[in-house]
């Protein structure tokens, strides 16, 4: 793993596990000091988390975690009802033994990061299930745009979840993958649906105060 890509999953760590709250401001300064790398390599990580929209980077005000607000959360959630069941039925003509192998394999890795206790990876792991399933249904414009929804969903879970939000509380994967081995659509979008649905009764819209960062002691080895 490269330096870049360790900072990146720490400051993500950091974000996801409430560390960094939303609205926290990120200068280059102290983070190239807390991680003893250049300004330059702390701007390409603030730059890739912006484009995953875990971070704001304004100009003249510099870089802070993105904070949706609360109408925004629930939009996110309420487009991704509106969207993910319906490529139920697209992504079933296409599945097969070695798609099921594959996600099996996914829902193995949230599993291990919930046992772990590491939410980071539970998060990341549960929005790659999500964007993956939907690449095979055949609509790339629609994958793509599944894709940036489970991002902004992780951003969402990051500020308003619990554990529970990325827990098997609101429903395994894996009978989502026995419904698709069935080949029962309906219930396999019902279960989408209801999955969707108890993620987005999971959040918690409470704002919050901001948080004077020590960003030494929360990067330190």
């Amino acid at each position: 793993m490269s330096n870049d890509e360790k900072i990146y999953q720490k400051i993500l760590k950091a974000i996801v596990e409430h560390q960094l709250p939303p609205g926290a401001r990120l200068p280059e300064d102290r983070l190239s000091e807390a991680f003893g790398v250049s300004r330059t390599g702390i701007r390409k990580v603030l730059q890739r988390l912006a484009l995953e929209h875990f971070v704001v980077i304004a100009r003249n005000k510099g870089a802070q975690v993105n904070h949706p607000s609360e109408d925004e959360a629930l939009e996110v959630l309420d487009s991704r009802i509106l969207i993910e069941p319906q490529l139920i039925a697209s992504l079933q003509r296409h599945w097969n033994k070695e798609y099921s192998e594959y996600f099996r394999d996914l829902v193995e890795d949230e599993h291990q990061a919930e046992h772990d206790g590491d939410m980071a990876t539970q998060i990341q792991a549960t929005a790659r299930f999500h964007y993956e399933l939907a690449k095979i249904a055949g609509n790339g414009v629609l994958a793509a745009f599944v894709e940036q929804l489970c991002y902004r969903s992780s951003l969402v879970i990051a500020a308003y979840g619990t554990r529970s939000s990325v827990s098997c509380d609101c429903g395994d994967h894996a009978q989502l993958i026995e419904l698709l081995d069935q080949n029962d659509t309906q219930k396999a979008q019902q279960w989408m649906a209801d999955h969707l649905q108890t993620i987005k009764h999971s959040l918690v819209l409470e704002s919050q105060e901001e948080q004077l960062i020590d960003f030494q002691r929360l990067f330190s080895e």
